[in-house]
């Protein structure tokens, strides 16, 4: 490693974030995340209203690789940022957390704040955060069928049911099933879990192969 690389500062790492090679972008996250102080969590935080797509994306990714410890200033910003970008940035950041560290507990505090996320009014801010509840698993799929029995957001419904059929998670069976049945329910809904019934088989067939 030379000298430069030795002593890149916090200032520089954020810089290569919106450096045109995902190479450079990644190692700047993986260093920002090994080397940082009480400030990186906040400066990342900073980027996720940008309008550069790349800086922004890089800022969510690095804030997944630093992990649970993004997770409690995450929660705050999507609940509370009048910014529907930083919203939806944030919840596919604490998607980035769960996909980052799968054998770590994912906090309650960011279950429940993308619970309450659901209801957001911004499509791509809800859309997000049923991706992230379906990231975490099973731990939180009591929250995701709960939510496709409350909501009459047909577009949340449609999500959940895709992230249930690729849950490979056994409950998720008896849902999807009763739904494909039931003649109240959205016909946009019940085709959505017509399709992802056979997925969901298939990716239990996967896990119990792997097994």
């Amino acid at each position: 490693m030379s000298c430069n690389e030795s002593f890149m500062t916090t200032d520089s790492l954020i810089e290569q974030l919106k450096h045109p090679n995902p190479r450079m972008r990644e190692r700047a996250m993986r260093e920002l995340a090994e080397n940082r102080d009480e400030n990186t969590i906040l400066r990342l935080m900073g980027i996720l209203g940008e309008d550069d797509v790349v800086y922004r994306r890089a800022a969510v990714q690095a804030l997944g690789v630093i992990g649970p410890d993004s997770v409690p200033p995450l929660v705050k910003s999507l609940l509370s940022s009048d910014n529907a970008t930083i919203r939806s940035s944030c919840a596919k950041a604490l998607a980035q957390v769960a996909l980052n560290y799968p054998e770590v507990p994912f906090p309650p505090e960011g279950m429940e704040g993308l619970k309450t996320a659901l209801d957001d009014p911004n499509p791509v801010v809800h859309i997000a955060s049923v991706m992230a509840l379906g990231e975490i698993g099973s731990p939180a799929l009591g929250i995701l069928i709960e939510s496709l029995k409350t909501t009459d957001n047909v577009a949340v419904a449609v999500a959940i049911v895709n992230a249930l059929g690729s849950s490979g998670d056994s409950r998720a069976v008896e849902v999807l099933t009763a739904l494909t049945s039931d003649e109240s329910a959205d016909p946009y809904v019940r085709e959505s879990a017509v399709s992802a019934l056979p997925r969901l088989e298939q990716v239990m067939n996967f896990k119990r192969a792997s097994d």
